[in-house]
């Protein structure tokens, strides 16, 4: 299975022209008589519903229109406009510098949203991060990428961009696996500077910080990290691809995976005691 970018926006493509192929069966219309009824011709209809050729706005809300499914229309648009902007690869974006390499991680994205739930299996967030740490993580993807060595400005951009954590209005909703916390980026000394870190932003009232202990049993697993902005959108990397999701109903389960994530974790003292503990292991 590819992972490319290109690739990636052609599945999409795809998807999106087997659900407006499915609106349409499910009306019980032939291609013909769904060409004619939109004033289009019907090869244009079936490059459309085969992934062949990008639906419009308008075509979309024709579909809706003629299929009578308007309550499809918003999230179909919403897949529309991510078919194209949604992948967007790291490759191209570094070669100007790891500095450069965002995704959905903007000032304006973080300034327009109210409410943070992250889930992060394998690594702290960035909000948390400490200098040190961020540095460590991206020394690796400098190398792997073959990027320009601009590490101090992109340690730089992180660090700023952690101020929205003192802006009132916000809340911060985190999932840790306990993973996480041993996943060690740089050295022994780094790893517990960044624990020690955790431990002080746990104290802030507008972070819930959630760590759920490995060796438990739990309903569902998170397959990857992910981020929810509000309800507008949810970011997730892969190693080529910043993946942005518009749609309401993949927001939705991602929502959902995220509350079915919250049953296994703990809080409070219990999290603390994980982080702790952790600490004291890598001390010994």
């Amino acid at each position: 299975m590819t992972t490319s970018p290109s690739s990636s926006a052609q599945d999409a493509r795809r998807a999106l022209g087997l659900r407006l192929r499915d609106l349409r069966t499910e009306a019980r219309l032939t291609i013909r008589a769904f060409a004619e009824a939109t004033g289009q011709h019907f090869t244009r209809v079936s490059k459309i519903e085969n992934g062949r050729q990008v639906p419009t706005p308008r075509d979309i809300t024709d579909w809706c229109r003629i299929s009578d499914a308007p309550d499809q229309e918003a999230d179909l648009l919403a897949t529309l406009r991510a078919v194209d902007s949604a992948y967007m690869e790291h490759r191209r974006e570094s070669r100007a510098g790891m500095k450069r390499v965002l995704g959905a991680h903007t000032p304006q994205r973080y300034r327009a949203t109210s409410v943070f739930r992250i889930y992060e299996h394998n690594v702290i967030p960035g909000l948390f991060q400490t200098p040190e740490y961020a540095r460590a993580m991206l020394r690796f993807w400098v190398r792997f990428l073959n990027s320009p060595n601009d590490i101090d400005e992109a340690v730089a951009v992180r660090i700023e961009r952690q101020q929205i954590l003192q802006r009132g209005g916000r809340r911060f909703v985190v999932l840790l696996e306990e993973q996480a916390l041993r996943t060690f980026f740089g050295t022994a000394e780094v790893q517990a500077g960044q624990l020690g870190r955790l431990l002080e932003v746990m104290a802030m009232p507008q972070v819930s910080l959630g760590i759920i202990p490995l060796m438990r049993e739990r309903g569902g697993v998170g397959s990857a990290g992910f981020w929810i902005f509000d309800d507008e959108l949810v970011a997730l990397e892969t190693p080529t691809a910043s993946i942005q999701v518009t749609a309401p109903s993949e927001i939705n389960l991602y929502a959902r995976m995220f509350e079915e994530l919250k049953r296994a974790a703990v809080y409070g003292r219990d999290a603390r005691q994980l982080i702790v503990s952790t600490l004291d292991d890598i001390r010994e």
